[in-house]
């Protein structure tokens, strides 16, 4: 029992999975953490046809960068255990500390000796449930905020060109959160987008009858309406519907202003 008790606590699996990998290994510590491992692998490879809407997002940020990491399973019930939150807290802290430039990067940091694609997949062996990181985001500025919704199922990011106090570009962060904007401004919005959006204009005009000579203004009048409502600067500020976001922050500092964001959440939307 002492030793089965070490292998749970150095690998974190179940006491059946570790008295078995113990019994195979005939003792050898080595053997039952790399057999342990290796179970890991078998278990993703056949869950990897499976689904990992669940999972736990976190977010932070420091000294000019932020951060967002998900890390996705198949159920709630393992999104909520203590060391799946643990990990992916781990995950985020690996990130914070070195910045990488993405995803693959980031799977490729090491904690404690293993890098962390491997931490995800033996996890996926101690759950028996498939497991991914299925995202990393960052932002950089002068300075960031970060903001985690109550339940770990979304976070946001803010970069903003300046200092701000911290209740103000956390109002930010939350505006990011509550209203999910497309881009930061109209020039950012994808030409995609902008393009679906004006189509879809025409089509609604043409359909009230509106002669076709001027389906493009008024395609025009409705785009300038989705920019008010879908990009970030130009929406109402939830807290006080009579501004815009822009004008908010020009209320703290006439040259404060958001130069990125960043969502990411597990809610179905």
């Amino acid at each position: 029992m002492a030793d089965i008790s070490k292998l749970r606590t150095m690998t974190g699996a179940g006491m059946m999975d570790c008295k078995n990998a113990l019994t195979e290994a005939e003792n050898d510590f080595e053997k039952a953490i790399e057999i342990i491992r290796k179970k890991g692998k078998a278990v993703a490879a056949k869950r990897s046809d499976r689904e990992a809407s669940e999972g736990c997002v976190l977010a932070d940020n420091k000294d000019g960068y932020a951060a967002i990491v998900a890390l996705q399973c198949e159920t709630d019930f393992v999104a909520k255990n203590a060391d799946f939150i643990a990990l992916t807290q781990n995950i985020l802290n690996a990130a914070m500390a070195n910045c990488p430039a993405n995803l693959d990067e980031l799977k490729a940091i090491e904690i404690d000796g293993r890098s962390i694609e491997d931490l995800v997949t033996d996890r996926s062996g101690i759950t028996g449930e498939k497991m991914e990181l299925g995202n990393y985001e960052f932002v950089k500025g002068n300075a960031t905020i970060s903001y985690i919704h109550p339940g770990n199922k979304l976070a946001t990011i803010v970069s903003f060109n300046e200092n701000t106090d911290h209740q103000v570009a956390r109002e930010i962060a939350m505006q990011v959160a509550a209203m999910s904007p497309v881009a930061l401004n109209r020039e950012q919005v994808p030409a995609h987008i902008v393009e679906t959006e004006l189509e879809i204009g025409r089509d609604k005009a043409r359909q009230e009858g509106k002669p076709e000579a001027m389906l493009d203004k008024i395609a025009e009048g409705r785009l300038n309406k989705f920019y008010k409502e879908s990009t970030l600067l130009e929406q109402e500020f939830i807290k006080d519907a009579k501004i815009s976001v822009q004008q908010y922050m020009k209320q703290q500092s006439a040259t404060l202003t958001a130069t990125g964001f960043k969502r990411v959440t597990l809610n179905q939307e």
